[in-house]
């Protein structure tokens, strides 16, 4: 015993968190990795699928397979705005289809950097207690950067004769998918966006959801009427085909271009729904009221679009449908998140409407563009005119449909035991 006694003191091992944080890596190290990955990785999926269609075309015959993968990377370009000028003739439209890949990228690539992030800066005690932590800014600015780099050397890369993307358009949109999506994955992996997200109102945090529902749900059905019309009218796109006597190696390859766009065209049949519509060139309407049409590029999308004329009097209906769906879904996300008070259960639906209107008004902005020379340098949706039916019809929705569950709930709701209520 005296010998245990006697013994000299044990060495105490390293504290695990010292330790965990001497063998961290940098976090502005790890953001430049994660935004060079997050471009590279979709840029080199376009550049594979130009070369494919570069050897589909002519079987290799002309040009070379940079020739391709040059293709490939102008598309990943004007999928960020870069749009082109080909004979002086400028195309801005953007294929969101290839957007929302590069998209989908961004945010599971800086969400995976958030979780590798998450044990740097103050821990959630230190957080709570105010303490000033600037991991995901420093997190958010080496991901910018990493990405811009990428763009920018492609932007060098393939700047050559009649090809000349707008550079800074193309930094404009890395710096919009680092802001609204790469931030937001950051914070999110890092757990930091929870620890925010506590200290909102339950009302903002509610209505949030709501506002996200009503888009998604939207935004879904007006996939299914696009998709819809182009099956109807399937066969008149299959003539567009045939009038250009492609082989089926670039029948596959133009079917691609045509889904690209596809996006675009859900937001414009999700301004035809709502009532403005839209245009496909200068002096042309395609709306419930009316449709005027001119000449159209050979573009087997395009068959999805109604017949010149004046479309049938039950067609002007469909412009009480985002009300209704506004309604339905502000019901749906209220059942799940249940209030007894009136001016809460208003205030989601009715602010979660107006959220709503205005994200979709801003994404079908990014629709739009030139497309072509003479009429066809105008397609896009009525911005302003989207934004006020948008706006209207999912406000007044989602405050039906709050005041109606609220109602509902309050009905069937039952009090509380006496045992169970705090004493007065």
């Amino acid at each position: 015993m005296t010998s245990l006694l006697s013994s000299p003191p044990l060495t105490q091992p390293a504290d695990p968190v010292e330790s965990g944080a001497a063998r961290r890596r940098p976090v502005l190290l790890l953001a430049l990795l994660a935004g060079v990955v997050a471009a590279g990785s979709t840029l080199l999926v376009c550049s594979a699928v130009g070369m494919a269609g570069w050897f589909l075309s002519d079987a290799g015959a002309h040009g070379a397979p940079r020739d391709g993968m040059r293709t490939g990377a102008v598309a990943w370009l004007m999928a960020h705005g870069s749009g082109l000028t080909v004979d002086g003739t400028p195309v801005t439209v953007v294929p969101l289809g290839l957007t929302a890949m590069a998209a989908w990228t961004v945010w599971r690539v800086a969400h995976r950097l958030g979780e590798a992030l998450w044990g740097h800066g103050p821990d959630v005690h230190r957080l709570g207690d105010g303490e000033r932590d600037w991991t995901v800014p420093v997190g958010v600015t080496g991901f910018g950067v990493g990405y811009a780099g990428v763009a920018l050397l492609t932007v060098h890369l393939v700047t050559a004769g009649q090809v000349k993307p707008d550079t800074s358009s193309v930094l404009a949109w890395c710096l919009g998918l680092t802001l609204a999506l790469a931030g937001p994955g950051i914070a999110a992996g890092s757990g930091r966006a929870a620890i925010w997200a506590a200290r909102l109102p339950v009302v903002v945090r509610h209505g949030a959801a709501t506002a996200r529902s009503i888009l998604r749900w939207y935004l879904g059905l007006s996939a299914l009427v696009v998709a819809g019309s182009f099956l109807l009218n399937l066969g008149e796109a299959a003539n567009m085909v045939e009038q250009l006597g492609t082989t089926g190696g670039e029948t596959a390859i133009f079917a691609l271009v045509n889904l690209a766009f596809f996006p675009n065209a859900v937001l414009f049949g999700a301004s035809f729904l709502a009532g403005p519509g839209f245009a496909v060139g200068g002096a042309t309407l395609v709306s419930p009221s009316a449709v005027v049409l001119g000449p159209l590029p050979v573009f087997p999308l395009l068959a999805a679009l109604p017949d010149t004329g004046t479309p049938p009097a039950w067609l002007g209906a469909v412009i009480g449908i985002p009300a209704l769906l506004a309604a339905l879904v502000t019901i749906r996300v209220q059942r799940r998140r249940p209030t007894l008070r009136w001016e809460e259960g208003a205030l989601r639906g009715c602010g979660g409407g107006i959220v709503a209107g205005v994200g979709l008004a801003v994404l079908a902005a990014l629709a739009g563009g030139a497309a072509g020379p003479g009429r066809m340098r105008y397609v896009g949706v009525f911005t302003f005119d989207l934004l006020v039916h948008a706006v209207t019809a999912f406000g007044l929705g989602g405050l039906v449909g709050g005041l109606l569950i609220t109602w509902w709930q309050r009905r069937t709701s039952e009090p509380a035991p006496e045992t169970l209520l705090p004493p007065a």
